[in-house]
């Protein structure tokens, strides 16, 4: 359709057609706003245009709703409303100027109850998904480094848009609603997620479905965990699959490139105290492995992934500390080393101890590793830290932690562990290096196995001495 040969506007030396009208005038100023000088000096008129056509769609999207017949003849009216998108989306990328007219026209609001009425249309026409990206790529783009416009999206979308979005069959919408909440959250409208946690949830999910898309997983990394009430709040309401995910993503968030900063340390102490605190409290359900009848549980997957962020967050020595005094945490890893060495000794469950290393193709089960990341917590909490030190001792910590340096395959780098924790256990503590050297002297400690671990056992005089051949290494 040629457009209409009426005054023409000016845009950055290049003439098009006025009043915008169809759809051909509307792809060339989509193309015209590529250019960031076009951007720059786009009248306000022209989003007036383009709004008004937008609203007359919308009237047959409105029908189409209240009628589903006239669905199969919106051909013509979602073609307009898709190029308005994309022609908005085009005039918002880093320009402020256009972004604060677009939002003073309120176009923000007109966009979301349209998007919302797409939710309704009984239709999979790939042209209304189109209608549908392209609306949610321009309010990402209007609210894009835009304070102002980011409350008004937020004003405008919160909750409904997201309940309709997040749970949608189509991967690239559940994506761009995902970046739509990236760029408008912040700390207090985390507040209002809090009691909407089904949206919350919501984000999870996504990410459960797409693991590939970058903007769930920032939603939750970069905005969720900095909210120690949110995920307090969101943990309780999870199911068991969701919270092992959600520890996955505060595991990476722990162990990514860029460190915890100082801002960060103050929330993860309060996740530090979530984590620790349910572990010490459920971590027993993990002893159902141990039946004959074993089922690879939910909820013992969820208290085995609290031991891995357990065991990363005392690789870091700002929230060591904090874990090293947290009451009853040491004593109950311990207590849970000696159930499940004890049960490993029957061949009938996933804690059996294998002897012998198996095939790169066999089945890992849920529980290969756990042990080895119990010694690893044990060596972490007795870093540098003589109380603790002292209690694995007085609760016979010690013979059990040298009767695991065995072969394992179940529990791959046993040994190592094995070695890490009992350097931290020795280090400057010389009770426990003399009940070390005692068990070796008595046959309780194997001696070729103390010097593979870098120990050696010496006598002077009446007096047995356990020596350390290397240096003692840091929280791993």
């Amino acid at each position: 359709m040629a457009a209409p040969r009426l005054p023409p506007a000016r845009l950055s030396g290049v003439m098009v057609p006025a009043p915008i009208q169809d759809l051909e005038a509307l792809r060339a100023l989509t193309a015209l706003f590529k250019e960031q000088r076009n951007r720059e000096t786009a009248p306000r008129s022209i989003f007036q245009r383009v709004l008004g056509i937008l609203k007359k769609s919308s009237h047959d999207i409105e029908l189409a709703c209240r009628d589903p017949s006239q669905a199969e003849h919106l051909a013509s009216s979602l073609q307009l409303i898709t190029e308005c998108f994309r022609c908005l989306r085009n005039a918002c990328i880093e320009c402020s100027l256009n972004q604060d007219s677009v939002r003073n026209l309120d176009t923000i609001g007109v966009a979301v109850d349209l998007i919302l009425l797409f939710r309704e249309l009984q239709t999979e026409q790939e042209s209304l998904l189109t209608a549908f990206r392209c609306g949610l790529q321009f309010l990402g783009n209007v609210a894009s480094r835009n304070e102002e416009s980011q409350s008004v999206v937020w004003a405008h979308a919160f909750p409904e848009l997201f309940f309709t979005c997040l749970n949608h069959h189509d991967k690239k919408i559940v994506a761009y609603s995902a970046m739509i909440m990236f760029t408008t959250l912040n700390l207090e409208r985390m507040k209002e997620l809090q009691e909407n946690l089904n949206i919350a949830i919501g984000v999870i999910e996504a990410h459960q479905m797409q693991p590939e898309s970058e903007w769930p997983f920032l939603v939750i990394t970069d905005h969720f965990l900095k909210s120690p009430e949110l995920v307090k709040a969101m943990y309780a309401k999870l199911s068991n699959q969701e919270r092992v995910t959600f520890l996955d993503l505060m595991i990476a968030k722990i162990v990514g490139d860029d460190p915890l900063t100082k801002d960060d340390i103050p929330v993860f102490l309060s996740h530090a105290e979530l984590v620790a605190g349910t572990f010490v409290d459920d971590c027993r359900s993990v002893l159902k492995l141990t039946s004959e009848h074993q089922t690879e549980d939910e909820e013992v997957l969820a208290i085995i992934r609290l031991l891995d962020v357990l065991c990363e967050m005392t690789a870091n020595s700002d929230l060591l500390t904090y874990l090293q005094g947290f009451p009853g945490l040491l004593e109950r890893v311990i207590d849970l080393l000696r159930l499940v060495h004890v049960a490993g000794k029957d061949t009938t469950n996933l804690f059996a101890t294998t002897g012998y290393i198996k095939a790169e193709s066999d089945i890992s089960s849920v529980a290969d590793g756990f042990k080895s990341h119990l010694i690893r917590l044990i060596g972490n909490l007795c870093y540098k830290n003589k109380e603790n030190q002292d209690k694995v001792n007085e609760l016979d910590g010690i013979p059990l932690i040298l009767d695991n340096c065995s072969i394992d395959d179940s529990n791959p780098f046993l040994t190592q562990w094995v070695v890490y924790a009992v350097r931290n256990l020795t280090e400057d503590n010389s009770q426990n290096q003399d009940l070390i050297a005692k068990m070796e002297e008595q046959g309780l400690a194997d001696a070729s196995v103390l010097k593979k671990m870098g120990f050696e056992v010496e006598k002077q005089g009446e007096k047995l001495i356990l020596k350390s051949t290397s240096e003692p290494p840091r929280p791993l």
